[in-house]
């Protein structure tokens, strides 16, 4: 980072009062949600970095006029200072509501459009630099959190290039996600129509999941078999962070004793029961999983077991407060299974639309890991972004 200065972010800050700042003490309690107003911005917003402008419990327009250092404009950094400590987010340029309240769990920073572009530092403060800026900060007494929240983010040292070259950073950075959400779309909406495809069939009735497929509960080795190294295979012990619905962090087993294979139906057999993903390639699944399996109509079984959540519901508290479904229990469930008449044609129809999921999930995860590669490399000035233009470039 040697290229680039370091300056406080308070020098960076808006004109104006409270451009750092949170809602102090008890400004609303849950005695203040309402159906329909002004939506709170609280952890579940800024979970995956990029804003989740849904989810929201809402105040009265009122009550937001009564505290106008948490309210919220396009392009405010938005940073998590008790909880879960780390997380940033960005109010959207295009956002989903005219306005926006702070939670009591999150601090404001907003910056001044002549020295900074907010989503520069949205990206430096995702990066492995911004990260241990905040990380440092944090007290362990009690809850997780900022020591002094609103002078701590005040405090933050951070890197101040041009502004030239922020925004050039900034559009880099920016054909990446865009190219990522593009897939994400595309990765749901051929989800949708599978499933809507998959409701049509007018030949529907049900059938013992036994009857159509094999199952496979899971197993999990001692902990001393796991590895992040690639040892073994890679081990899954629940649905939510992996294969290609949920892609994420890998694990590797050297002491699998129950697999999966590419295009079985992984679900989650422990709380929350029913959760379904797909086997994108061998692999080990633990006991919080079972594999699901038919060689023939693998994509017609997938849609079968996801097409109804109310399968499960016997489940989600049945046995421990916990939920759980075991073999015999999974065995006698019954799904809707289309007639022989056309179950050929819809399967050949569903596996069109779930490899093109497949390819928009896996083109994403490759362009989320070159953005992660290239994200520290920027922010640290060690590579120029010429140099990074042509290898995004390359890429897409």
């Amino acid at each position: 980072m040697s290229k680039w200065i370091t300056v406080r972010l308070e020098e960076l800050a808006a004109n104006e009062k409270s451009s750092i700042s949170k809602p102090y003490g008890s400004a609303y309690t849950k005695n203040d949600y309402i159906a329909d107003g002004v939506p709170l911005v609280r952890g579940v917003n800024l979970g995956t970095g990029r804003f989740n402008d849904s989810d929201f419990v809402f105040i009265s327009k009122e009550k937001a006029d009564s505290l106008p250092g948490a309210n919220l404009a396009p392009g405010d950094l938005v940073i998590t200072h008790r909880g879960t400590i780390g997380q940033v987010s960005m109010i959207p340029r295009l956002p989903r509501y005219d306005r926006y309240v702070l939670s009591t769990s999150q601090v404001k920073a907003r910056l001044d459009p002549r020295k900074a572009v907010p989503e520069f530092y949205y990206y430096w403060l995702t990066s492995p630099f911004g990260q241990r800026e905040i990380l440092q900060h944090v007290s362990t007494v009690g809850v997780p959190g900022l020591v002094q929240p609103v002078a701590t983010v005040k405090s933050f040292k951070v890197p101040h290039p041009p502004l030239s070259e922020q925004h050039r950073v900034v559009a880099l950075l920016s054909v990446l996600d865009d190219k990522i959400a593009v897939n994400e779309r595309i990765a749901t909406t051929a989800d949708e129509l599978a499933g809507a495809l998959f409701r049509a069939c007018p030949t529907r009735a049900p059938r013992l999941i036994v009857d159509v497929a094999s199952i496979t509960m899971g197993q999990s080795p001692p902990g001393e078999t796991y590895n992040e190294e690639g040892e073994g295979v890679p081990f899954y012990q629940g649905t939510r962070d992996f294969g290609l619905r949920y892609p994420g962090r890998r694990v590797w087993c050297t002491a699998v004793t129950r697999r999966a294979y590419e295009n079985d139906v992984l679900v989650s057999v422990r709380a929350p029961v029913g959760e379904i993903n797909v086997a994108s390639e061998e692999c080990g699944i633990g006991r919080g999983v079972a594999a699901v399996r038919s060689a023939q109509y693998p994509h017609i079984l997938l849609h079968a077991l996801s097409s109804d959540p109310a399968v499960w519901q016997p489940y989600e508290a049945a046995g421990t407060v916990f939920g759980s479904i075991n073999k015999k229990q999974f065995s006698q469930l019954e799904v809707s299974w289309p007639g022989d008449s056309l179950i050929g044609s819809l399967e050949e129809k569903l596996k069109a639309l779930d490899d093109r999921l497949r390819q928009a999930s896996e083109e994403s995860a490759a362009l989320a890991t070159l953005r992660d590669t290239l994200l520290p490399q920027l922010m640290s000035g060690r590579l120029r972004v010429k140099d990074a233009e042509k290898i995004v470039e390359d890429a897409t």
